[in-house]
């Protein structure tokens, strides 16, 4: 299971160039392959027939995924390849520290508390579906579950006096079992039977903690709340517009949607009254962006999609023998350069990718060109002359 990575910095720093770049490629990394899991978990519930008991754990694991992934889009974008000043790398520790968007059906929580989330759904399905390895890999699980008891044990220490001491007493039984567990497995004992409950048992306590943790947040201190959303929101509106940007500059034609203006919905109130009306407007403006953000995401997909097409249809043409063929070269020709134009005219390059598609289709089913008739030998040819 790929870690997630911590982001630099925090709200309102602006951390430097290095680290942030180093953070959004492991972040990269953790979304693909945490996509990934996800598809092979997806699998195996549908192969064994438990889609519905593991249903609400597979969608909550599905919509923090989106949601990071969505953040993760904002943040590379606003990268814009490393051209970034302070306000640019501000704006991404804001991206990084503030709240996702709940939208999705993902809870309210910052980038790093959704990955720990995360990863504890995803160690649970994988205890239920049984997919954890076996006994040969005892010590392995061994050592995750340590490191899933410390992350506990940080999250232990966010717990509010009333509710710490109880959090407290099941941190020290699981880490008791563990002991015990580790104890027998070091006796050549086989523990795959004690692992299980364990794992499931501590993946549901960190879960029960970073979710509770979560909701006392926003239920003791929704001003904050608001806030952080509204500079999160302006964050998420600047990052679109850079990718909506990026996007005019790439294809043709590019989705045209008007970016909100966060600004004009007016400073936070600090009333309770008028604090939920504008926590819903600010939900609408999330909703809007969102939108935005998934058009002008598809509209770049696409062209990246026929890239990867046109190579699928040359290796299939290198495959059967026709490759080199004169009509499907100059075919080819057109097509990437027409693809690596800025913008892109998309009409043109499906057309394009198309005509090397039914190009190919008609030599391969031409078969090979025959081969050129081969000169006579110099000596033979002597030899006739006399």
């Amino acid at each position: 299971m790929t870690a997630a990575p911590v982001p630099p910095g925090a709200i309102g720093t602006a951390p430097e160039p290095a680290a942030l770049q180093t953070y959004l490629g492991a972040l990269d990394d953790w979304v693909r392959a945490r996509r990934t899991e996800l598809d092979e978990l997806d699998a195996a519930a549908l192969s064994a027939q438990r889609g519905d008991e593991v249903g609400a754990d597979m969608a909550l694991s599905l919509a923090l995924w989106k949601a990071v992934a969505d953040r993760w889009q904002l943040m590379w974008a606003t990268w814009d390849g490393g051209r970034v000043g302070e306000a640019e790398r501000t704006r991404i520790a804001t991206l990084a520290w503030g709240r996702l968007d709940g939208s999705s059906g993902a809870p309210s929580v910052s980038v790093p508390e959704a990955c720990r989330l995360s990863d504890a759904l995803v160690a649970q399905l994988r205890t239920t579906l049984a997919l954890t390895p076996g006994a040969d890999a005892a010590a392995a699980r061994i050592k995750d579950l340590r490191a899933q008891l410390e992350r506990i044990r940080d999250q232990v220490g966010l717990e509010p006096a009333s509710t710490r001491d109880d959090a407290a007493r099941r941190l020290a039984a699981l880490l008791q079992r563990l002991d015990d567990v580790t104890e027998r497995a070091r006796r050549g004992a086989d523990v795959g039977g004690l692992l299980g409950p364990l794992e499931s048992e501590a993946s549901t306590t960190e879960r029960d903690l970073i979710v509770g943790n979560a909701r006392r947040r926003e239920a003791v201190d929704r001003l904050r709340t608001a806030r952080e959303t509204r500079a999160d929101l302006v964050a998420r509106a600047e990052a679109l517009r850079r990718l909506a940007e990026i996007c005019v500059r790439t294809v043709d034609p590019s989705p045209r949607y008007a970016v909100p203006d966060v600004a004009a919905l007016g400073p936070v109130p600090n009333t309770p009254e008028r604090l939920q009306p504008y926590l819903d407007r600010l939900g609408r403006v999330a909703e809007a962006l969102a939108v935005a953000q998934q058009a002008y995401a598809d509209a770049l997909a696409e062209r990246t999609q026929l890239a990867d097409l046109l190579d699928a249809y040359v290796a299939k043409a290198r495959a059967v023998g026709v490759a080199d063929r004169p009509d499907l070269r100059e075919s080819e020709r057109q097509a990437r350069d027409v693809l690596a134009r800025s913008p892109a005219p998309m009409a043109v390059c499906r057309q394009l990718v198309g005509t090397y598609q039914a190009w190919l289709t008609q030599l391969a089913s031409a078969g090979p060109a025959p081969a050129a008739p081969t000169a006579p030998a110099s000596g033979a040819a002597s030899k006739e002359s006399a």
